[in-house]
């Protein structure tokens, strides 16, 4: 049933996607929830999923839904993933699990089959936050998820109001969005991650997506002449954040596990070259694939950030900016895609998303199901990012064989 170039045209599809007017900046991919790159988007993939045979909606979130009608009324399986991009982006992150949800259709398609239940391939519009400052707005919005939206505005001054009234929507239509119910929901993603391409597999079935937990740490100290304050008398918040930072690596390391903890933005006041730093804010992100091993570390690595502030005689307050806990994927449904995998001739592979993904705010609507595809290098959230026509056409295969195994 596997179309023969399905894979390499999701591919060039998704390559065909990453320049104007698919893109908001010139020279690389930049696109955006709600703009004219967007837009653009949705015209050319709903194109797509049309010759696929799909009918299709824009919803009020603005997220573009493909369906293929099956033999009976019955929850639908949704396959998606989302079509907006990073600054500056690779071409796969996101898109390829859209297109090869439209091959998938289109196999089916073209063999005239039809299954006892309905298929729609979803992308959605706002996985990344990427312009306005709520990642997952829109799956949530399917999910049901939202019962309020704050008032947003991008960097150039244009509100979520605006942005969505150019789509016929507004903030208090995106709870309109919610689905009324799905059989199960799919993703397939590139890892994002250099586990498959070190162990040389194309293809793995995920587990779940782990307990992410986001700090905000500022440490206080005296602001000094770089010349003249001596050593001793010193108290540089800059020194006491390196040896924190070195902490939150020791820690995360000698867990020796799926546990990773990092230090992703630093800064450092008052910034001057001859001025001793008296104050340093950085954040630290830490993720695990269950949430007691994540919150373990992360009391492990906070006494250890107040250890060094004591021993220091510096100031320090930590801020939790955000708390996810670990979305497992439906052990039902992975050992169906395991299945499939085997079956089309793949090792078995299991692991844990240390990204996140719309799987798991999708969880809350339906159980979930995801399929890692490698990517060279594990590279990712750059325009360095590739995927093999090979391993997309392997996916496909392993997609197919998992619809059939739920149909």
């Amino acid at each position: 049933m596997v179309m023969t170039n399905g894979g390499a045209r999701a591919v060039a599809r998704c390559a065909e996607l990453g320049c104007p007017p698919y893109s908001d900046m010139e020279g690389g991919l930049y696109r955006a929830w709600l703009t004219p790159a967007y837009r653009a988007t949705l015209d050319r993939v709903g194109q797509w999923m049309r010759e696929a045979g799909m009918t299709t909606r824009i919803d009020a979130a603005a997220n573009l839904i493909g369906r293929y009608e099956g033999t009976a009324d019955a929850p639908p399986l949704l396959i998606g993933s989302h079509l907006d991009s990073v600054r500056n982006a690779g071409f796969y992150d996101g898109p390829l699990g859209v297109m090869l949800g439209i091959e998938c259709v289109a196999a089916l398609h073209e063999q005239g089959r039809r299954l006892p239940f309905p298929i729609e391939v979803i992308g959605f519009g706002d996985e990344e936050g990427s312009r306005f400052p709520a990642a997952m707005l829109t799956s949530k919005a399917l999910a049901g998820l939202l019962e309020t939206v704050p008032e947003m505005t991008d960097a150039n001054g244009i509100t979520l109001a605006e942005a969505l009234a150019g789509f016929g929507s507004a903030p208090d239509r995106l709870v309109q969005a919610r689905h009324p119910g799905a059989r199960a929901y799919f993703e397939a993603h590139i890892e994002q991650g250099p586990v498959l391409e070190a162990e040389g597999l194309a293809l793995g079935v995920v587990t779940g997506i782990a307990a992410q937990l986001r700090l905000s740490v500022t440490v206080a100290g005296t602001a000094g002449h770089a010349g003249t304050t001596s050593m001793p008398l010193r108290r540089d918040a800059l020194a006491g954040a390196a040896e924190m930072v070195l902490a939150v690596e020791t820690i995360a390391r000698d867990d020796a596990s799926d546990l990773v903890a990092t230090v992703g933005r630093i800064e450092a006041m008052p910034g001057a070259a001859n001025v001793i730093p008296g104050e340093v804010r950085f954040t630290v992100d830490i993720r695990a694939g269950e949430n007691a091993h994540r919150d373990r570390a992360a009391k492990a690595i906070l006494a250890a950030l107040r250890a060094v502030a004591d021993r220091r005689g510096l100031g320090i307050a930590i801020e939790q900016v955000h708390d996810l806990a670990a979305s497992p994927c439906d052990a039902d449904l992975a050992a169906r895609l395991e299945t499939a995998l085997v079956a089309a001739g793949h090792p078995s592979r299991r692991l844990v998303s240390g990204a996140g993904h719309d799987a798991m705010v999708m969880a809350s609507l339906a159980p979930t199901a995801m399929l890692f595809i490698r990517c060279r290098e594990g590279i990712s959230h750059n325009p360095a990012e590739h995927v093999d026509p090979a391993d997309a056409q392997a996916a496909l295969a392993v997609m197919l064989g998992f619809i059939m195994e739920n149909a």
